[in-house]
């Protein structure tokens, strides 16, 4: 094959496609890319779009022509598996944009699944870090990767509270490049339609806690998040449903607190503890890791015991095996969101008109001693 001047049309490079497979048998995307002087994203829209039409069948590691052409079927397209049995520079792969609100708590597990399944969709990560509730930084980070890096795919967790959010969230829906929220979703436009997504379920982690702490013979477990966090209403929702499901006391105060760092966290959390005991609240979900671990040292300043007081499950896992005591956590399978996102983005890539996917993947509780033995 060889570069044509001036770039062919989207319909005469399929053209081309197919005539050299019919004439070579085996071409890789990369060969194509170049000769054609377009990108592997590029080429791979191609390749879907001629699978739509039955002018092509896809098969493991690639294409063929549909089975009775003129070529026998063991010929193929290789679809490349970059990292692995090729030569291509890195930097030379399609820049796939990815935007996360932290860098140290939560996201680099995620940020790490998503690079390991990057070379398999034969992309390259660029890493922007950004806040969970900077509208403006966050849609700044993202024209940035738009403009400089020229990315064609995008992996973001954008804020989802407020009108400037949802303001980012249809701006993000309308770029013509594939998006897909992590740990997010939403809907956009008139018919409210779903952005694509791969998410924790955290209603049902907070029912693997619940059930869990009925289990050990607790009656009314309390609950506890941060309002900062947008997965506090998904947590309490999970939370309230299966305390009704199951048949707890349906009464236990529940607080929506400041952050663990903000001044007036001791106070709330006093008023928190105060009215659990008084209620006979003796176990409780909180929301996250950093709350669950401050609550347990408030617990201890005011002399009442974890667990055999108050029972505690956190929620996110990241340090509360840390704790003393161990905390019993709902842990998300961050990895596997990250790398579930970059592999529904790569075949976003490949098959443009293929529905909206929207992944929801469980949590599972680790149990240790602050969910201690009860009666």
């Amino acid at each position: 094959m060889t570069l044509s001047e001036p770039p062919l049309l989207p319909d005469q490079r399929r053209e081309r496609l197919l005539a050299d497979l019919h004439a070579h048998g085996t071409l890789r995307v990369s060969e194509i890319a170049r000769a054609l002087g377009v990108t592997t994203v590029t080429v791979r829209r191609d390749i879907a779009q001629l699978a739509d039409e039955g002018a092509i069948e896809r098969v493991h590691g690639g294409i063929r022509l549909p089975r009775g052409g003129d070529v026998q079927p063991q010929f193929s397209v290789a679809v490349e598996e970059p990292g692995r049995s090729t030569s291509t520079d890195e930097a030379s792969l399609p820049a796939v944009g990815m935007v996360v609100p932290s860098l140290d708590y939560y996201w680099p597990e995620i940020v790490r699944g998503a690079r390991d399944a990057a070379p398999d969709a034969g992309v390259r990560i660029v890493l922007r870090g950004s806040s969970y509730d900077d509208v403006a930084d966050v849609r700044r980070q993202t024209a940035w990767l738009l403009e400089t890096a020229g990315i064609q795919g995008l992996l973001i967790a954008p804020p989802t509270i407020g009108d400037e959010a949802a303001q980012l969230i249809d701006w993000l829906a309308g770029l013509d490049i594939p998006v897909v929220f992590l740990e997010r979703t939403a809907t956009v436009g008139l018919y409210q339609e779903h952005v694509e997504s791969v998410s924790t379920d955290h209603a049902f982690g907070a029912s693997l806690a619940v059930r869990h702490l009925a289990a050990r013979g607790h009656r009314r477990v309390g609950f506890l998040a941060s309002a900062s966090s947008p997965h506090t209403p998904a947590v309490r929702r999970g939370w309230q449903q299966t305390v009704t499901a199951i048949g707890l006391d349906p009464d236990a105060p529940e607080l929506i607190s400041p952050d663990h760092r903000d001044p007036r966290w001791d106070d709330e959390i006093d008023l928190g503890i105060d009215a659990w005991l008084a209620d006979g609240t003796t176990a409780l979900l909180a929301h996250s890791d950093r709350e669950a671990i401050s609550l347990v040292a408030r617990c201890e300043e005011r002399g009442i015991r974890v667990p055999d007081d108050l029972a505690v499950v956190a929620f996110d896992d990241e340090v509360a095996g840390l704790a003393n005591p161990a905390l019993s956590a709902v842990r998300p399978a961050k990895y596997t969101i990250g790398e579930g996102a970059m592999q529904l983005l790569s075949k976003r890539l490949l098959d443009p008109a293929r529905p909206v996917h929207r992944v929801l993947i469980s949590p599972q509780l680790i149990v240790r001693d602050s969910s201690g033995p009860r009666g």
